[in-house]
């Protein structure tokens, strides 16, 4: 009898720390899903993140409250309007700028830009943005530490990160930091950020079910980065360079989805 009365006490404990973590503490949890299904922007289903390969390492991320997020945002891939937040990593200009247009309400830096290394835990509406910091070398042959952010971006049901240009594979405590990732933007260019076989052993390390390939220059990288992967996932390429996302489109195991651009 004392048992039971324990048993539904603990249970009664922890739908209350649920209710009060919100959406927010089960935005990374592990799941079970369904087949994955690539819809273009106007077909975007309620509730469901639209997600845009603008080019290069820079995605438009709009969230179904319509807040809209550029990835390595650099002042000149972008989309039309003006994003409500970007977010900025510096081993190349191409992933940053100094001078972000003034409109932009936030941005956010993922290196020291004088203020020690960043930690985000940035909300805006339904919109959740966090940082795992990473090492890039620099350009004397040494190591910038904390160089790179793994922007994590939760909104909707889905737990999305970009890789940025990450330089090395992860260890542990990274990968207690970025917890469960549903869609993984990952660079594949096997050069300037890390080798092709190494980011596939870092897709290996995060267990996403989706990934999609940026940042590779051009077909040929882009080949290569499938050929070396040999079959492993399974490949679906997209007509469009937008998609429509949430976790009851995603497949039960990794898959990659190629978007038009590069």
């Amino acid at each position: 009898m004392a048992r039971s009365r324990f048993i539904r006490l603990a249970l009664l404990v922890w739908t209350l720390l649920l209710g009060i973590g919100g959406a927010w503490a089960a935005t990374c949890n592990p799941f079970v899903a369904a087949n994955p299904i690539r819809l273009a922007s106007a077909e975007t289903p309620q509730g469901a993140v639209e997600l845009t390969f603008l080019g290069h390492a820079s995605f438009l991320i709009t969230s179904p409250d319509g807040v809209t997020i550029v990835t390595d945002y650099n002042g000149y891939i972008k989309p039309d309007f003006l994003p409500d937040i970007v977010t900025m990593n510096h081993a190349h200009r191409t992933h940053y700028t100094d001078t972000p247009e003034p409109g932009i309400k936030y941005v956010l830096r993922g290196w020291d830009a004088g203020e020690g290394p960043p930690s985000y835990d940035f909300r805006l509406r339904d919109v959740r943005i966090r940082n795992v910091l990473t090492n890039i070398r620099d350009w004397g042959g040494g190591t910038e530490y904390g160089g790179n952010s793994i922007f994590v971006f939760e909104t909707g049901d889905l737990c999305i990160a970009h890789l940025s240009h990450l330089h090395h594979t992860l260890a542990p405590e990274h990968l207690a930091a970025l917890g469960q990732v549903d869609v993984l933007l990952a660079p594949a260019d096997g050069m300037f950020t890390l080798s092709q076989t190494d980011m596939i052993a870092v897709i290996e390390q995060i267990h996403p079910l989706l990934v999609i390939p940026m940042h590779f220059f051009g077909p040929a990288a882009l080949d290569r980065f499938i050929a070396r992967m040999n079959g492993r996932y399974p490949l679906t390429r997209s007509d469009s360079k937008t998609v429509a996302l949430s976790r009851a489109m995603l497949p039960k195991a990794t898959e990659i989805l190629v978007l038009p651009g590069y």
